[in-house]
């Protein structure tokens, strides 16, 4: 599909930020986060209901954790995805990650069937629905319920992608003149077998062809709430389907819809006819930004079982061989939270500029995090067979669960297809042309402004974010001098600055032509473009450190970082400076004793 824009090519700063102090929600939010890590209890205690040992066995009866989600309904978790102006507590997207962490860093199914895929669904709602179905959307969420997203169906589909439901103008003679409504209204069909949360939503968004020609102009969204759903099941214009098995997130989740000529009102159109591809590229986003952030939390919890799987009962030091390996993935959790964290706040700083970096982070997070997770696997060696265990059964499940949140083959694939189109203009017109981004990419803070839907570009953009690599390295080189950490941290930006010179000629080169676009050598291109924005963002939280977390101002898990981000790109890397390696797995020991997450935040833990 094709989308026909205007892209300015002269280089320009982004757009001043106003000083809105959101302290508040920012305090607020971590508020909101420490509740929840409070009611959810000890992960690891067996006889927590709402711990791993429990939400396991509910996995394996594959039925969702009904204890748990209601005492998330009762702590008000629907609310977070309700924009404030809404009813809800939505204003940031970096501070809805924060708040989501505690569910995730028990179970990514807990996250998903219970919280994040209602706001996934009403997106669409956020960004072009009226008042009125603002109202409507919000109203289960608030409630305590759930909204699900019937996805249209794109290449590579698996069971969530695959099929779609269609939507034709009803006859001017049909029942909804008889019903004295004037026209505009549609008849829904189509059956889907796989939606998450099907038989427990209060309301669909439904993403529904409604042009048989492909194009940007071919679907439409449609929000379905109660009324229309009371009625198409009164009418049997509305069956819902069997569960459906999955080998992830096991616990009931997905089962399907059939609707059969349903009548739509002409209301329950959001936006514009044919403007759901325009939506999904818009609101698709956020999910693919904050999908790796709460990921990465579900990662700390396999990395924590770890570090216990070789320091419980010794009193000597961890044994030599697990140092590379634990420090190795502390190192890589620490640069896929930053990576995360700086698209989520690019969501409220750079919103016409951020389609890109989202690709780029929902692309390459979960590839690094299943790294890990082999990686964490040869550490916990016999404890990893531990199904359902309180203290190290969260590998098993996460392995299964991950790339059901990440969609599999299809989300990567819908990744690359925003990505390698951008490519040649990025290069001719951003790389080594920009000036850097604004400071609260990388530092955060009261100034951010809210996320809003509205304002997210769906192509074209720019790149600040290699600006801040380009700015790092240069700034670096005058530190060279110093030796050890500091000129491996010079000698790794300049290593990045000149893969990203080598990728510009490359992609330069590419034809102009979309159709062209295809082949394992335009896939590498993505791989290059994506490690390197991971490299620009760990460098960028590092110099943005005012020295109040002595360990991240240090350059140690930097320099760690880039070094095996380096390594994946295939480029040259300097050796670890002596003492390293010994720094980042001194503080990650530090963390797992005193109950502290292995990410940016190093959040106090339930234990």
């Amino acid at each position: 599909m094709s989308t026909t824009m205007t892209i300015s090519l002269e280089p320009r700063l982004p757009t001043a930020v106003p000083d809105a102090p959101h302290m508040p929600d920012a305090v607020d939010a971590a508020a909101r986060a420490a509740r929840l890590e409070s009611l959810l209890g000890d992960p690891h205690d067996p006889a927590n209901p709402h711990g791993i040992a429990a939400l396991a066995a509910a996995d394996a009866r594959r039925e969702p954790p009904a204890a748990t989600e209601e005492l998330l309904a009762a702590a008000g978790l629907g609310a977070e995805f309700v924009p404030a102006g809404s009813g809800g507590r939505l204003t940031r997207a970096d501070l809805l990650a924060q708040v989501l962490r505690p569910v995730f860093r028990r179970d990514v199914a807990l996250g998903y069937g219970y919280g994040i895929t209602s706001l996934f669904a009403t997106a669409a709602v956020w960004a072009a629905g009226t008042p009125g179905q603002r109202a409507v959307a919000a109203a289960p969420l608030l409630a305590g319920g759930r909204a699900s997203i019937v996805h249209h169906e794109i290449a590579h589909a698996n069971g969530i992608l695959r099929d779609e439901f269609t939507a034709g103008p009803e006859p001017q003679d049909g029942p909804g003149a008889a019903a004295g409504r004037p026209g505009g209204d549609y008849r829904l069909s189509g059956r889907k077998d796989v939606i998450m949360n099907a038989a427990r939503s209060g309301a669909y968004v439904v993403y529904a062809r409604t042009a048989p020609a492909r194009g940007p102009r071919s679907h439409s969204v449609f929000l379905l709430d109660a009324d229309v759903l009371a009625a198409a099941r009164a009418s049997g214009q509305l069956a819902h389907l069997p569960r459906v098995p999955t080998p992830g997130m096991r616990g009931g989740l997905f089962s399907g819809l059939e609707f059969r000529e349903c009548l739509l009102p002409r209301h329950t159109l959001v936006g514009r006819e044919g403007e759901g591809v325009a939506l999904a590229l818009r609101t698709f986003q956020v999910n693919r930004c904050l999908i790796p952030a709460v990921a990465v939390a579900a990662a700390d919890t396999v990395l924590h079982s770890a570090v216990r799987a070789v320091t419980a009962g010794r009193t000597a030091p961890v044994a030599r061989r697990w140092h590379k390996p634990l420090a190795g993935v502390f190192a890589d959790l620490l640069a896929a939270d930053s990576m995360a964290t700086v698209s989520l706040r690019a969501l409220s700083l750079l919103p016409e500029h951020v389609n890109v970096l989202a690709a780029a982070v929902k692309y390459v997070v979960p590839d690094m995090l299943r790294e890990n997770l082999e990686e964490l696997a040869g550490v916990l060696g016999g404890h990893g067979y531990a199904h359902g265990d309180a203290q190290y059964g969260a590998l098993d499940k996460l392995v299964r669960d991950l790339p059901v949140a990440g969609l599999g083959h299809a989300g990567t694939a819908a990744c690359q297809a925003v990505i390698v189109p951008q490519l040649r203009s990025l290069a001719a017109r951003s790389w080594f042309s920009l000036p850097e981004p604004p400071s609260g990419l990388f530092r955060g803070g009261p100034h951010l402004p809210d996320l809003d839907y509205r304002l997210l570009g769906i192509a074209g953009g720019d790149d600040y974010l290699t600006a801040s690599l380009v700015g790092a390295a240069d700034r670096l080189s005058a530190t060279r001098r110093v030796g050890g950490q500091m000129a491996a941290l010079s000698d790794l930006a300049d290593g990045f600055v000149n893969e990203l010179r080598g990728l510009r000629a490359d992609c330069v080169a590419l034809p102009a032509e979309r159709a062209a676009l295809a082949g394992p050598g335009v896939a590498v291109l993505t791989d290059r473009y994506a490690l390197i924005l991971a490299a620009a963002s760990v460098l960028g939280v590092w110099e943005a450190q005012d020295g109040t977390d002595a360990f991240l101002a240090d350059p140690a898990w930097a320099v760690l970082a880039l070094t095996r981000i380096g390594s994946r790109l295939g480029i040259a890397v300097p050796d670890l400076p002596e003492g390293c390696l010994a720094q980042v797995l001194d503080e990650l020991i530090r963390r797992h004793r005193t109950g502290r997450s292995c990410d940016l935040q190093g959040t106090e833990l339930t234990r």
